[in-house]
């Protein structure tokens, strides 16, 4: 499959990975976009609109002879419909941390392509089990550092799969790009599906 390349809105290294795991080849737009929820927002509207800003963002960067697509992500860890973001301190990540415990909660990940001329934007909600942690579990993962920057508190390609017990859907999009909804965007800019 050949790809066109592309810019990717995003700082995240996962994203940059699995860009590349898949032969894309894209150059990095640093991006500055309000993820702040909205009023009544559901989850999946806010990761939506917040992945459509980002490519948006960043095609709002580039030279106007630059025509090349902008890709923008967002990833939401959902529990009972609340959005557990990243968390601003140790505090937040235990409180994160403490609710998804033995629970079975939602990754919601949206991609999204800016063109001259269109906008797409493909959804993957995944399911992820956690085991019961204990406050040892909990404390342990704090002190890692791991989760600082990710949405739930977690990596799940990381020290957090120690306390999965179930992933239903796309490990990719709980990484934070879904592979499957991203190739499909990107062949449909090529013209190789409709």
């Amino acid at each position: 499959m050949i790809f066109p390349q592309i810019y990717l809105a995003s700082n995240s290294p996962r994203r940059r990975e699995l860009l590349t795991q898949i032969g894309v080849d894209f150059s990095v737009l640093s991006v500055d976009v309000d993820e702040s929820r909205l009023a009544d927002e559901a989850p999946i509207d806010y990761v939506k609109r917040v992945a459509i800003a980002k490519a948006q963002a960043g095609w709002n960067t580039l030279d106007k002879l630059d025509k090349r697509p902008v890709l923008g992500s967002d990833t939401s860890v959902v529990l009972a419909d609340i959005i557990l973001g990243k968390p601003a301190n140790d505090n937040e990540a235990r409180a994160m941390l403490q609710q998804l415990s033995g629970r079975t909660h939602q990754v919601m990940t949206a991609v999204a392509i800016v063109t001259a001329t269109d906008i797409r934007c493909e959804l993957n909600i995944s399911q992820v089990t956690f085991s019961a942690m204990t406050e040892s579990d909990i404390e342990w993962y704090i002190a890692t550092q791991e989760g600082i920057d990710k949405a739930g508190s977690y990596a799940v390609q990381g020290l957090a799969a120690l306390f999965i017990d179930e992933i239903q859907g796309s490990y990719s999009a709980i990484m934070g790009l879904p592979l499957r909804e991203t190739g499909l965007l990107l062949q449909q800019l090529t013209g190789q599906v409709e």
